[in-house]
């Protein structure tokens, strides 16, 4: 029970401590990755990409972010309430598709209302077969990549932007595989009668162009991170929580 209590109290200081806009950026991305997943950019035998590619690697730099500044603690306690909210939004996403009326798009197409209409409805009310093993790729690869980056982390002396960017590229990478290859392993060949090499080129494609998108934007995000500490951001859950982390390993 001292436990329980301990992690819901760390938890409530931990969510006043992270930064809005990247609390915010974190779980926008959750919820836009399933809907833009609906629309393929590639569909070849041995590459798929949709358009979640665009927002994924936004969860895993937020997630590299979080461990590097407030730790693994702090980022696996993230990883697990952004899972729930993302099943929460995605069950008001089923009843909002579920209830009667028209989208604005439907009036459009004359003739073609009904199709229109529930054509946007299948897309907003998902399937949960596919966000279920959605959220639990996102949840076994979150946890790879924390605690990749956290345990490479510790290998570098020096703290500058060389030893992120290793240990943020290095856990995005194979994190990212994780994610895409344990979907395909659940959903595609269930579904879409994928074969494992299938899976195996697409899940390595997608980590490629995922991988690519954080390089170009963990500058930034590195930026605004150093700029927390001057700041004072986090100093209370970093002076209660980090530090306790850091001598109990």
């Amino acid at each position: 029970m001292n436990r329980i209590k301990r992690l819901i109290f760390e938890t409530k200081i931990l969510l006043r401590s992270v930064p809005g806009i990247l609390f915010g950026l974190y779980l926008v991305a959750l919820v836009l990755m399933n809907l833009l997943a609906n629309k393929s950019i590639v569909n070849l035998p041995y590459l798929a990409l949709d358009c979640g590619i665009f927002v994924s690697w936004l969860i895993f730099l937020v997630m590299d972010l979080t461990t590097k500044y407030f730790g693994l603690r702090a980022a696996n306690i993230l990883t697990v309430i952004g899972l729930f909210l993302n099943l929460l939004l995605s069950l008001i996403l089923l009843l909002t598709g579920a209830i009667d009326g028209m989208w604005s798009e439907s009036f459009n197409f004359e003739g073609y209302e009904n199709i229109v209409n529930t054509s946007i409805n299948n897309i907003f009310k998902g399937n949960w077969a596919i966000i279920l093993g959605s959220s639990f790729s996102f949840l076994v690869s979150s946890l790879v990549n924390n605690f990749l980056n956290h345990f490479i982390g510790k290998t570098f002396k020096k703290d500058n932007f060389i030893s992120f960017a290793v240990r943020s590229y290095a856990s995005t990478f194979i994190g990212q595989f994780i994610d895409n290859f344990l979907f395909a392993l659940i959903i595609s060949i269930n579904l879409f009668g994928w074969t494992i090499v299938q899976c195996v080129a697409c899940a390595l494609t997608g980590a490629v162009v995922e991988l690519i998108f954080e390089i170009v934007f963990s500058p930034v995000g590195y930026v605004f991170m150093r700029s927390w500490k001057s700041s004072g951001v986090g100093s209370k859950y970093l002076s209660c929580f980090k530090q306790r982390e850091e001598e109990e390993e």
